[in-house]
């Protein structure tokens, strides 16, 4: 029992990671109808500027709140200057664009950081390890039923459970979420009543993009470092979590995380002969294969009905 329990809580942890991109990935959906291959890489880059911010020696609320600003700036731009021209001749080139775009942003983190894991242990690193925004020293954990929970998986599971609440706010109690819901269903006819179009679409990326940033420093806290492959697997997770809780369901993608985050954890424990660490990003595929076939709308997402 306390076995299942340990695996429960720790998949929760994970899952809550997942959740935080997955939400990025159904802001960028709600507002535009696009899906950003390249919102993990975004992610990473913000969190490597976070990184050296604190070898700047800048503490880690304000390193997270620039590192937020810039992941705000990165989607804004690249809404503006890459995704708006190559939408209106082609919406499948906005996939294209991305996946360029996710190529070129790990490039350029290589390029400004190297390959290596930072911090490391060389010369003129003032940091030992990535900061955790919560407390994660080997003695900050709950004991609950005989299941060791840490107090930095518990801050990253109350994170999620906040920014769901508010984004939930945003998008059905304020004009802006209401304006997002509109151009994602009907460009044209949002422009016809009235609605920002343009300033809607580069906002969701921008915003999508902020919280990609959260969930990048989340992640590298709890690895205690920051790499080129990071974020990798987690937007493959993510991808799953919002494939199954719905694109367009902000909800649905936080449940999705944790459920993916449950499934993967339990899998690599209970199945670890056909499993194992080293395959625990199958189970995710499996997942997008199944939810595709059987209900592509998502758990919670909206059918889209087709008149002919």
């Amino acid at each position: 029992m306390e076995l299942f329990l340990q695996r429960l809580f720790d998949g929760l942890s994970q899952g809550s990671v997942y959740s935080l991109i997955a939400l990025g990935l159904v802001i960028i959906y709600r507002g535009t109808g696009h899906l950003n291959f390249a919102q993990g890489e975004m992610a990473l880059f913000c969190t490597y500027v976070v990184y050296q911010c604190g070898e700047w020696g800048l503490p880690i609320g304000i390193s997270l709140i620039i590192g937020m600003g810039v992941g705000f700036a990165l989607g804004a731009v690249t809404e503006v200057t890459l995704i708006r021209p190559v939408a209106k001749k082609s919406q499948f080139a906005v996939f294209i664009v991305t996946l360029g775009l996710f190529q070129f942003l790990n490039w350029l983190d290589g390029a400004i950081w190297k390959d290596q894991p930072l911090p490391n242990s060389g010369v003129g690193s003032n940091q030992t390890s990535f900061p955790s925004l919560f407390p994660n020293k080997p003695t900050d954990f709950v004991n609950v039923f005989g299941a060791a929970i840490k107090l930095q998986s518990i801050g990253v599971f109350l994170l999620v459970l906040v920014l769901f609440g508010l984004l939930y706010l945003l998008f059905n109690y304020t004009k802006l979420g209401l304006a997002m819901n509109a151009v994602a269903s009907n460009a044209e006819s949002a422009k016809l009543v009235g609605i920002r179009t343009n300033m809607v679409l580069m906002v969701s990326w921008g915003l999508a993009a902020a919280i990609g940033a959260l969930g990048g420093v989340v992640f590298a806290g709890i690895n205690s470092n920051v790499n080129l492959g990071l974020m990798f697997t987690v937007f493959i997770y993510a991808s799953a979590a919002a494939t199954l809780g719905g694109f367009d369901s902000p909800g649905g993608a936080v449940l999705g995380g944790l459920i993916i985050g449950v499934i993967e954890n339990m899998a690599a424990g209970y199945a670890e002969e056909w499993v194992g660490q080293e395959l625990k990003v199958g189970v995710a595929l499996v997942v997008i294969l199944v939810v595709l076939l059987v209900k592509p709308s998502g758990l919670f997402g909206t059918a889209k009905v087709e008149r002919v």
